[in-house]
């Protein structure tokens, strides 16, 4: 039971914030990357996946921080074009 939180907890930890940032290069914009990670976290949650409260905390502590980096990730492509 608690390695099973712990992965979710891992896994909160990084994939949301690696979603927005391959969104964002998918669709060269960061918020309708976030958008769309956050409408992939919003089903997990629908679905049941993310039961302890911690992991909510950890998926919108990876999104800010994917989002963050997206956007001075494309700051800097627009900087050097």
């Amino acid at each position: 039971m608690v390695d099973s939180i712990v992965e979710k907890l891992l896994l909160a930890l990084f994939l949301p914030g690696l979603l927005v940032i391959l969104f964002t290069r998918i669709t060269y914009n960061h918020i309708v990357a976030l958008l769309l990670s956050i409408a992939l976290i919003a089903a997990s949650v629908y679905a049941g996946y993310s039961t302890p409260a911690i992991v909510f905390v950890a998926d919108a502590f990876s999104l800010t921080i994917g989002f963050w980096f997206a956007t001075r990730m494309r700051k800097q492509s627009k900087k050097e074009d």
